[in-house]
């Protein structure tokens, strides 16, 4: 009896084993069954033909396969008839970018010719006041006219939302291209309403550039982001843009960072007041000190800001960095109303106001110590949005001004239509002020009109006292430029306003 107990042991072992591999086989069945039951489900909703067995026979979810290989065969055969990535764009038909890799690709030995990367300019707003329906149709009937003869294109790509790829087999002047530029831009009727619409244009010639399908695709993007930057929103790929791309990448990488490390600053210029020779109001400027690149002007990083999309980030910055310095400055007893540049985009957000309002409040800041500057060309980037937050700021007693005016598309005319206070005529205005007859005529009668309409005037970029006194003798009620002061830092504000006993 006690020779024989390692058996009676051996023979549990084995029991046990095989209990264990029948539990994991049946955990094993269960599952595949449940799969098999789940893509079965699945199958009228994805466009496949019910599992059969080699017979021919509909297999059922409630009847397990005697054979785990045919299980596994039916679920990988499953597997390999869903729909695969597919190269056509759904919406219009035209090949997408995994169509455009692969025609491109195609073209290694073709070393002639234009390509041609379009984008619909703030295509979002028109699904936001139309619909997505109008958007859809508006897609549909931009590529139609691409396609179209008149547009010689022999090949028409669609690359994400609102960007079209073209190609020409032979190089398109920059008249053809505008001309059809044009034509794109010829208003839309959809659905009872007219869709007016512009159109940006990045061209690679290939002629001069031409490489592998990925440098050509990112030297497009590299023309277009140019386009979206100047006008008519049109610009050609030159030798060198990559490098300046690396410059404008690095900005953009670094400008979260900076902000955080406290690279920017703000400076402050005043604007001379010209009836008592003081200054009670200055404009903020940002400034860059970069830890590599050096000194980075606004004007190059503030654009770049708005096209990698972090301008309101840096706005909401420039905010906070003025009524933090207005809070110390009352403490001070230095009184200074202070001017704040946004963009569109800060412009149209339906929460600025009760931003600006909540700031005010926690900084103990008072609404009038607080101007907001926009330019000429942003108000008219999307006027009736713009013009509903102009009122909502005087309603909470912020003053606004018109910054750069006479270099947009406004004119005088719809100068009536902007409830502000302020408007800023920029230095552009002032280069033949004193020599063209028609410059001095077109500034009096800005000036005139302005203060007719009950604006204050204030002229930018006065250097010389010549061009000083003229203004002065026109009705120009500030002055701000390097002849009276250069922008400062709040120290030396400060130094300048809290005058010894």
């Amino acid at each position: 009896m006690e020779s024989g107990w390692p058996y009676w042991v051996l023979w549990l072992i084995c029991i046990a084993g095989i209990l264990i591999w029948y539990r994991h086989k049946k955990r094993e069945t269960a599952f595949l069954q449940h799969l098999l039951s789940l893509l079965q489900q699945q199958r009228d909703k994805l466009g496949i033909k019910p599992l059969v067995d080699s017979q021919g026979h509909v297999i059922s979810s409630d009847k397990t396969p005697k054979k785990y290989a045919r299980l596994y065969h039916e679920l990988q055969r499953l597997i390999f008839e869903l729909p695969g990535p597919s190269d056509k764009d759904k919406l219009t038909g035209l090949p997408n970018r995994l169509g455009v890799k692969s025609r491109l690709s195609g073209l290694s030995t073709i070393k002639q010719g234009s390509l041609v990367l379009i984008d619909i300019y703030r295509f979002r707003f028109v699904n936001d006041l139309f619909g997505f329906s109008v958007g859809d149709e508006l897609l549909r009937q931009v590529s139609k006219r691409l396609i179209a003869p008149a547009s010689q294109a022999v090949y028409v790509a669609r690359m994400n939302e609102d960007e079209f790829l073209l190609y020409f087999e032979a190089q398109q002047s920059e008249s053809i291209l505008l001309t059809l530029q044009e034509q794109l831009q010829t208003p839309y009727e959809i659905e009872g309403s007219t869709i007016s619409v512009q159109i940006q244009m990045g061209v690679v010639d290939l002629n001069l550039h031409h490489t592998h399908v990925s440098a050509l695709l990112r030297r497009l993007d590299l023309a277009l982001i140019k386009a979206k930057s100047r006008k008519p929103f049109f610009a050609c790929y030159v030798k060198g843009d990559d490098l300046s791309q690396q410059r404008e990448l690095s900005i953009i990488h670094d400008l979260p960072k900076a902000l955080q490390q406290g690279q920017l600053y703000m400076v402050y210029q005043p604007k001379l007041d010209v009836a008592s020779g003081t200054y009670t109001q200055v404009e903020a400027l940002m400034r860059w000190k970069h830890c590599e690149l050096g000194h980075i002007s606004p004007a190059e990083f503030i654009p770049l800001a708005e096209y990698a999309g972090m301008i309101e980030l840096l706005s909401q910055w420039a905010l906070e960095q003025v009524l933090s310095q207005q809070a110390k400055w009352q403490a001070m007893d230095v009184r200074l109303q202070v001017a704040v540049n946004l963009s569109t985009q800060d412009m149209i957000s339906a929460t600025l106001c009760d931003d600006i309002q909540a700031k005010l409040g926690r900084y103990g800041v008072s609404a009038d110590s607080l101007s907001i500057e926009i330019t000429e060309s942003h108000l008219m980037d999307d006027m009736g949005l713009a013009i509903a937050t102009i009122e909502k700021l005087k309603e909470i007693g912020v003053s606004v001004a018109i910054d750069d005016f006479g270099t947009g598309h406004s004119s005088l005319a719809y100068l009536k239509n902007f409830p502000v206070d302020e408007v800023k005529i920029d230095k552009a205005f002032l280069d033949d002020l004193l020599t063209d007859k028609r410059a001095a005529h077109i500034m009096r009668s800005s000036i005139d009109l302005a203060k007719g309409l009950g604006f204050s005037i204030t002229v930018e970029g006065v250097e010389t006292q010549a061009v000083n006194l003229a203004l002065i003798e026109m009705g120009a009620d500030k002055i701000q430029g390097d002849l009276f002061a250069k922008p400062m830092t709040a120290k030396e504000i400060e130094a300048e306003q809290i005058r010894p006993a």
